[in-house]
Parts: structure tokens; C-alpha cells; sequence
């Protein structure tokens, strides 16, 4: 099982190495849209201090979903899924992979991103830390959650609006414990709680996700 994972993982690496340019667009979604916030919102610092931790989750959220439609997009087009399905390689272990490149690829640049946008959100510095360890928690569960909708919707058309109907709802949870772990530290108060279950809910989409994805693809190319 660790060879599957660790050869489809490499594989997808080097893909998104090659063709670059959906790690990119999510990055460049996540920074604009940001740096559009204190234009709407207006420059008060209070203002964006408030709102800062939320406008950080929901943004790394809607730019999180922008490449999930085409995580097997490519591989139901050209064939290569049908024969991963049909292989004696477990298929949940080859979906897992597919989510850490993704993750890897789209998620953990966002994270990196995120304390040079709350400096500009006017964040305390004591939520800096709390906000990237909630986000490297909490953004594997939107990757796995979001597996699940791609292979639900893979060859539909507008895939893309389907997977964010599919997502959204379940992704409520998350951000709720992602904003209140960061807006607890800013405030001086315990966040443990928070990021405890957001620990949790990741346990259990690892748990659940990728034998759901393993499904659905299999309904899919069938």
C-alpha cells in the first residue's frame, strides 16, 4: 500500500510541477481577494481585526475548491482511472495520495500565505500561530471532503458549481472551529478545545473519505 501511495503521490507532484498553473491561480485567488477586503470593508483597523480570522478561513475555503474538480478530471479523460480502478492496487490508498499532492499543491501555499495577509488584516500577532496550525488541520479535511464531491460529480457537466454545493454544507463545521481557535487566541483565551476537534474531524474524514471516494469513482467509470 505504501508503494501505491508513495509512486501515485510522486507522480502527481511532478504533474503539478509541469503544468503550474492551478497551484498558482488559487494562490493568486487567495492573495487578491484578501487584499479586496480592506477596499470594501473600509481601512478601520478595528474593523479588519474583527473580521480578519473570518475572511482568511472563508477565502483559503472558496480557493481551496477552485482545482478540486479536476483532482480526477484528468485521469477519467484519458483513460488512466479506469485502469487504477480495474488494478489490484487498493484504490482508497491511491485516492489518499491524489489528496496529499493536492493538498500539498494548493492548500500548504495558503498556509504559508495566510500570516502576510492577517498583517495586512490588521491580526494581533498572537493569533499568527494558531491561525497557520488551525488551517494545517483543518484544510486536509476540505481536501478529503472535497475528494469526495469531485468523484461524485466526475463527468457532469459543471462540475464545478456541484462540487461547491456538494462541499460548502459540510465545510460549515470547520470554519466555525477554524475562526473561533484564532479568535480565542487573539482574545487571551484557551483555543486547545478548538483545535482539538478540529484534530478530530480530520481523524474522521481520513477515516471516512477516502473509502467514499474509492466508491464513487468506481460508480463512476462503471
Amino acid at each position: 500500500m505504501s508503494g501505491v501511495f508513495l509512486s501515485v503521490l510522486t507522480r502527481e507532484l511532478r504533474l503539478a510541477l509541469r503544468q503550474g498553473g492551478d497551484s498558482l491561480m488559487v494562490v493568486a485567488f487567495f492573495v487578491v481577494t484578501v487584499v479586496l477586503f480592506p477596499f470594501g470593508v473600509g481601512p478601520e483597523p478595528a474593523v479588519l481585526e474583527r473580521i480578519s480570522a473570518g475572511v482568511l478561513w472563508v477565502t483559503a475555503l472558496l480557493a481551496s475548491m477552485l482545482s478540486l474538480d479536476r483532482l480526477f478530471q484528468q485521469d477519467y479523460e484519458d483513460g488512466s482511472l479506469d485502469l487504477l480502478v480495474r488494478s489490484s492496487a487498493p484504490l482508497s490508498a491511491v485516492v489518499i495520495a491524489k489528496v496529499a499532492a493536492h493538498w500539498l499543491t494548493s492548500a500548504l501555499p495558503l498556509i504559508a500565505a495566510a500570516p502576510l495577509l492577517a498583517v495586512l488584516l490588521q491580526m494581533r500577532g498572537d493569533g499568527f500561530a494558531v491561525l497557520m496550525a488551525a488551517m494545517a488541520l483543518g484544510t486536509p479535511s476540505l481536501s478529503l471532503i472535497g475528494a469526495v464531491g469531485a468523484a461524485l460529480v466526475l463527468g457532469a457537466r459543471r462540475g464545478g458549481v456541484l462540487v461547491s454545493l456538494l462541499i460548502l454544507p459540510l465545510s460549515v463545521p470547520i470554519l466555525i472551529f477554524g475562526v473561533s481557535a484564532v479568535d480565542a487566541a487573539v482574545m487571551g483565551l484557551s483555543y486547545a478545545a478548538q483545535l482539538k476537534v478540529l484534530a478530530a474531524i480530520l481523524l474522521v474524514t481520513l477515516a471516512l473519505c477516502p473509502f467514499a471516494t474509492a466508491l464513487a469513482l468506481r460508480q463512476a467509470v462503471e
